[in-house]
């Protein structure tokens, strides 16, 4: 089976601008994504997605192979079809590009062993045990069914601890995974209205009954949000570079 992951890298986010390339102890994060994804042992294509030039020019001069997209997409997951159109295979792998830290077992663990079905979505999840975590917006939280499909995905804390407190909020991670059907539903099909609320993009599936299925990890990985995110990674990799860790 052949599977592509498929880093998008936006230039113009609406909370921290120019983020692909922000420096990372000498080399932009998009580096780091992109070093840290091949080395999964699953996926046969490893690209950069962007509507940036920038981005791009910056890939090219590292070697990262690179799909430039249109820069009217308004979600990641567009963006990861616009590039599924040039690149042939059964499955798709999405790496948020504000992912420096990732863990490549991760990405090995949504990668089926045989082709799903025609129309299929998966996502990572982890438990949260951080208060802070819990309540932060940016940390999207979802509860799923006994079949461990999603019921809904929120930036509240979900569920809310009434009857009981014997339960574990969970995240999900920026790891996802896509047939093309899925891929295409997605880019064809308009916001919902608890889509347009919350700006979660699996929220188009659930509102439209298509199933999103979780997978339970254990993960330590830090989105970069925000300039505070991006000190925190800077002070993790130059400590491990520092005591001669092999990080990429």
């Amino acid at each position: 089976m052949q599977s592509a992951v498929i880093i998008p890298a936006r230039a113009n986010s609406t909370r921290f601008k120019n983020k692909p390339l922000a420096d990372l102890c000498g080399k932009p994060m998009i580096w780091w994504v992109y070093h840290r994804a091949i080395k999964a042992k699953h996926p046969t294509y490893v690209y950069v997605a962007t509507d940036s030039q920038e981005i791009a020019e910056v890939c090219h001069a590292f070697s990262i192979p690179t799909i430039l997209t249109s820069p009217d997409l308004q979600t990641s997951t567009e963006r990861i079809y616009e590039a599924s159109k040039s690149v042939p295979a059964d499955f798709y792998v999405c790496v948020n590009g504000d992912e420096p830290l990732i863990a490549p077992d991760l990405i090995d663990r949504i990668i089926p062993d045989s082709p799903p079905d025609t129309f299929f979505v998966s996502n990572l999840m982890t438990a949260v045990y951080s208060p802070a975590e819990v309540v932060d917006e940016s940390n999207i939280k979802v509860v799923v069914d006994t079949n461990q499909n999603a019921l809904l995905f929120s930036r509240s804390p979900i569920p809310h601890p009434k009857a009981s407190l014997s339960f574990s909020y969970y995240k999900h991670l920026g790891i996802l995974g896509y047939t093309k059907e899925a891929l295409r539903f997605f880019a064809q099909t308009k916001r919902g209205p608890l889509e347009a609320i919350e700006d979660i993009n699996e929220l188009r599936f659930l509102e439209h009954g298509k199933p999103v299925h979780m997978i339970a990890v254990e993960a330590g990985t830090l989105s970069v949000d925000t300039p505070k995110d991006l000190d925190y990674v800077r002070e993790v990799l130059r400590d491990a570079l520092q005591k001669g860790e092999v990080i990429v």
